[in-house]
């Protein structure tokens, strides 16, 4: 919205124009001239002017018949005018009230009037033009499919649109905004992830990794993901900031479906795929030396692994079929946990790993489900062979319990992250490997992947540098499903 008022000054006399540019050149005003009506038109369509001061008395389209164009015309309906006239008789005022005209000033007219006039007039228009800005505002922000909150420097939220009032389940009736605080009512529903983007809310609205409201799934619905934003406003800190709360639900499950899949199909196709192989290449190889009983035997080893590799085929396919991470009947238990660690210990083929798990553990049921709970396992580990550099690491694998999750902790001697790689390393679409050695090819997800799994079950995620050596410290918090 521009800030200079405009004036369009309309008059058949050079005079009458130079008059009235003398009276408003120094009062700050942006002047445009007319010498007749067509022109007046023309130039009120050119430059949207804040107020018209325009003559009556002209030849061809007099006064009268500019005012009730302008009137007619939707964008210049609203504009002002002030018809400057000689005619003092109540008949001439009458016709200029039924073209449409605001005001007259009668000719000759009083310069500080005039002035005061035009200051009165162009001041209530410019008021009546940022209402009718403001209402296109408030209707766009109230029909936004995002939440929009302001807040104090106390963080107490003074305005909600209909959307952030939904998300946060606030009065829905605008008129009694919600006078608490904006992380006590996201706290109250939703956990707030990664907890470090969240530690000094709301004071630096500038962090390196996205802030997400995380509900977590449960047996009736999946997780739901908002992203939210603290904007500054352009008006100082007494102004407040703006939180906007984007629904990343999709986003964030398709990022997740892909990396789950890709993780499935890797790990239950390499498997029958290296022995088709291996026999194949055998058998032509050396098929003019070897005996039919060897052949027969390649064979049979070559139509093994196609069997396995129909099998698994068979099961991604019932996998994408399949919605939900914790299906019922199929989480994960405490129990489950120590075996899965030794199918992909043993898969990796890592050699030194020392795996403690808490004496006397019970076998509740997780929120996780069995082979979400393998392919973070997958994960963690594969990460630590992958960043280490003679890609042999020493792991240690502690399990232990409270009343409320299982804890799974992760030590490795591979690579030491700097601090900006320890607070973008759960970020969504974040390429670690790409970022610490750009060497190791994949789709590059990680352990944000993980974090996104863990996170939408209700878990926790940590990541440290290991003290004492190299290498860095994963833990892992899976709450127990409730009876």
């Amino acid at each position: 919205m521009q800030t200079t008022t405009t004036i369009l000054i309309v008059d058949d006399e050079p005079v009458g124009r130079e008059t009235l540019e003398a009276l408003l050149i120094t009062q700050g005003y942006e002047l445009v001239f007319a010498g007749d009506g067509p022109e007046a038109l023309a130039q009120a369509q050119t430059h949207t002017p804040d107020l018209i001061l325009l003559d009556v008395m002209m030849p061809g389209m007099d006064g009268f018949e500019v005012c009730r164009q302008l009137r007619a015309d939707s964008r210049l309906a609203k504009v002002p005018v002030i018809m400057v006239t000689a005619l003092d008789d109540r008949d001439s005022r009458l016709r200029g009230i039924e073209a449409g005209a605001d005001d007259f000033v009668t000719k000759p007219y009083d310069r500080a009037e005039l002035r005061a006039r035009v200051r009165t007039v162009t001041r209530l228009n410019r008021y009546r033009r940022l209402l009718a800005e403001r209402a296109k505002f408030e209707w766009a922000v109230d029909q936004s499919t995002d939440g929009y909150l302001m807040v104090n420097a106390e963080d107490v939220i003074q305005y909600s649109n209909p959307q952030a009032r939904v998300y946060l389940s606030l009065p829905l009736d605008e008129a009694q905004p919600a006078k608490t605080g904006f992380l006590a009512a996201a706290q109250s529903q939703y956990h707030c992830e990664p907890q470090e983007a969240w530690a000094n809310w709301p004071a630096s609205p500038q962090v390196l990794q996205p802030r997400y409201l995380v509900q977590p799934e449960s047996p009736t619905a999946k997780a739901f993901w908002l992203q939210a934003d603290l904007l500054e406003l352009p008006f100082g800190d007494e102004a407040g900031r703006v939180v906007r709360l984007r629904d990343v639900t999709l986003a964030m499950t398709l990022q997740r479906d892909v990396w789950e899949f890709h993780a499935l199909v890797s790990h239950k196709l390499r498997t029958p795929l290296g022995i088709m192989l291996g026999s194949l290449e055998l058998a032509s190889q050396d098929s003019e030396s070897m005996s039919s009983v060897e052949i027969v035997q390649l064979t049979k080893m070559a139509l093994s692994g196609a069997r396995r590799l129909d099998t698994e085929v068979r099961d991604i396919l019932l996998y994408l079929e399949t919605p939900g991470l914790a299906q019922a009947g199929a989480e994960a238990t405490v129990h489950a946990i120590k075996p899965l660690i030794e199918k992909v210990t043993g898969a990796l083929k890592l050699e030194s790993v020392v795996l403690n798990v808490q004496e006397s553990l019970d076998n509740p049921r997780l929120t996780l489900s069995i082979s979400g709970l393998e392919m973070v396992l997958w994960e963690i580990l594969e990460n630590a062979l992958k960043f280490h550099p003679e890609q042999s690491p020493a792991i240690e694998i502690n399990v232990s319990r409270s009343s409320a999750e299982v804890m799974l902790r992760f030590a490795d001697d591979g690579l030491t992250l700097t601090p900006s790689q320890l607070a973008r390393v759960w970020m969504p679409y974040y390429q670690a490997e790409k970022f610490f050695t750009g060497a190791v090819t994949g789709m590059g997800l990680g352990l944000s992947m993980v974090a996104s799994l863990v996170w939408s079950v209700g878990g926790r995620c940590n990541i440290a540098n290991r003290e004492g050596g190299p290498g860095v410290v994963v833990q892992i918090a899976l709450p127990i499903a409730s009876s």
